[in-house]
């Protein structure tokens, strides 16, 4: 009896600590439910509308991670990958390519681009350390002038062009145009089996190659796994060719889109079979970390398989339609943001990012390593920005670059990320809530005051409300809890982003 206080002590103060440190997470929670009450719409709406925009802006927000983690911040400046991936539309449409051929094209012209312009905007941030925010910031709107008057003027006016449908009056781009009939849903549009087809084949070549790497580099090659993850991918691929000659299946499966229900259920029974799979050939102690994590995989397979078959949640789950390639390439940049990190480059980036009087003393060669994680942002940014547009289906010439760094940062700071620590599940916690709000918010606000228009307001409200309170709750940490000056929210982004950075190691 006498440890019953402490007890109730400790969970009062970890209940707290829970609180303080998600407080971002619980207040967009709150008030996406607040708004939901407000608006009283249709759940199935704003489950459709959130996850459509999850899956044309999730990409964009995870190209934050790698700078964050090397010390840069929140980089602003991935506007200029968001120009090279519009850059490299303009083009492909105007040379008439069109489907995955023409997406493909894109991503092969605007990738180098997007390197050279990280590699510009990371020499830059060398030259300015301690002030990357604002730097990119900066030289995003810097970059939105300039390509706006490449694309407004230069375009036709400067550089000879003859397309009638692409220019607006002999010269300068028209300010939008529609994506119909050329790259509008060309990656949304690939089947749940073409997209597992492609996964398989990607998975074995990928596999044997870097098998073959290790072994070249004298490293040691479990050859049991090697065999097992090439024989599940064969197995996979072999499923997912036959399935196609099974009616059920490739009505089910064959379609554009994946109905959410059979997206839950694949899911579920993935889950199930592959903890099964791994409880059985690993065969971890119980009670250890393994065993336990397998346990929780089954557990949660299980309440999918399970929530299936309550009516209102399948009501629900069916009113939602995935593009499952789409999906697929978030997953891809979730496993390549793990990846990279592992890496000695990614502890590379660490060790920067903790600090770079550090790095610099350990031999690591900083300024390269910042460019690098820069180059990498950007070129991520250029494909999330190709994946947005392709999505939307709809070019605006002049303005679609705008906003892509300020929603892409206030999206993953709602998720409970900082300037100095980001992951994936941050930003994907912040895609889901913050889009949530922009979905519920002007309903809500139109319910209230009988006007529409203010919709735009309310979102310019929340991205930069979330981005200025992230940024003075950083400027009130670094100093040690004290509250800062007056030196306004200029000062709190010219502060350097790990005040670690600058010191001497002791």
């Amino acid at each position: 009896m006498s440890n019953t206080p402490l007890n109730k002590k400790n969970s009062l103060d970890g209940l707290k600590r829970f609180v303080f440190d998600n407080k971002v997470i619980l207040l967009f929670v709150l008030l996406s439910i607040v708004c939901i009450l407000i608006a009283d719409t249709n759940a199935s709406y704003v489950a459709s509308e959130v996850f459509t925009r999850f899956g044309r802006n999730t990409c964009l927000v995870l190209a934050l991670i790698i700078p964050c983690l090397a010390g840069l911040g929140m980089n602003f400046g991935i506007v200029v990958g968001a120009i090279a991936a519009q850059l490299s539309i303009f083009w492909v449409v105007h040379w008439g390519f069109t489907g995955i051929g023409g997406l493909l094209l894109c991503v092969l012209i605007c990738t180098p681009l997007a390197v050279v312009f990280g590699w510009l905007l990371g020499k830059l941030f060398n030259k300015t350390k301690g002030s990357e925010m604002i730097t990119g910031l900066v030289l995003g709107f810097f970059a939105d002038g300039l390509y706006r008057l490449f694309v407004l003027y230069i375009i036709g006016g400067v550089i000879p062009f003859d397309d009638p449908n692409l220019l607006e009056r002999g010269f300068g781009l028209r300010n939008a145009f529609d994506l119909t009939g050329n790259l509008k849903y060309s990656l949304d549009d690939i089947s749940f089996l073409t997209t597992v087809s492609v996964l398989s084949v990607v998975s074995i070549f990928s596999t044997l190659v870097l098998s073959s790497f290790d072994k070249k580099m004298g490293r040691e090659v479990n050859a049991k796994q090697v065999t097992g993850k090439v024989a599940a991918s064969v197995v996979v691929l072999l499923v997912s060719i036959v399935a196609r000659f099974v009616p059920i299946l490739h009505d089910m499966l064959g379609g554009n889109r994946l109905l959410m229900s059979d997206a839950v259920m694949l899911g579920g029974i993935g889950l199930l079979v592959y903890a099964a799979v791994m409880l059985a050939w690993k065969r971890p102690e119980k009670g250890s970390g393994a065993f336990r994590k397998l346990v929780n995989l089954a557990v949660l397979a299980l309440v999918l398989l399970v929530s299936n078959f309550i009516p209102a949640v399948n009501k629900l789950y069916r009113s939602v339609r995935l593009p499952a390639m789409t999906y697929a390439v978030i997953c891809f940049f979730v496993f390549f943001n793990n990846w990279i990190l592992s890496t000695r480059l990614g502890q590379n980036m660490r060790t920067v990012g903790q600090s770079r009087s550090v790095a610099t003393s350990a031999g690591l060669d900083v300024d390269k390593t910042r460019i690098i994680a820069t180059c990498i942002s950007t070129v991520m940014a250029a494909w999330g920005q190709l994946i947005f547009l392709q999505n939307l289906g709809t070019f605006n010439t002049v303005q679609q670059q705008s906003n892509v760094g300020l929603y892409a940062v206030a999206a993953i700071l709602v998720g409970g990320a900082n300037v100095q620590k980001a992951n994936n599940k941050q930003a994907i916690i912040g895609v889901f809530l913050f889009h949530t709000l922009f979905v519920v918010a002007p309903l809500a606000a139109t319910k209230l005051v009988g006007d529409s228009a203010i919709s735009e307001y309310i979102r310019m409200f929340f991205s930069y409300g979330v981005i200025a309170v992230s940024l003075a709750m950083h400027a009130w940490k670094s100093s040690g809890g004290r509250k800062p000056g007056a030196e306004g929210m200029s000062a709190v982004m010219m502060q350097p982003v790990n005040p670690a950075a600058n010191s001497r190691p002791k």
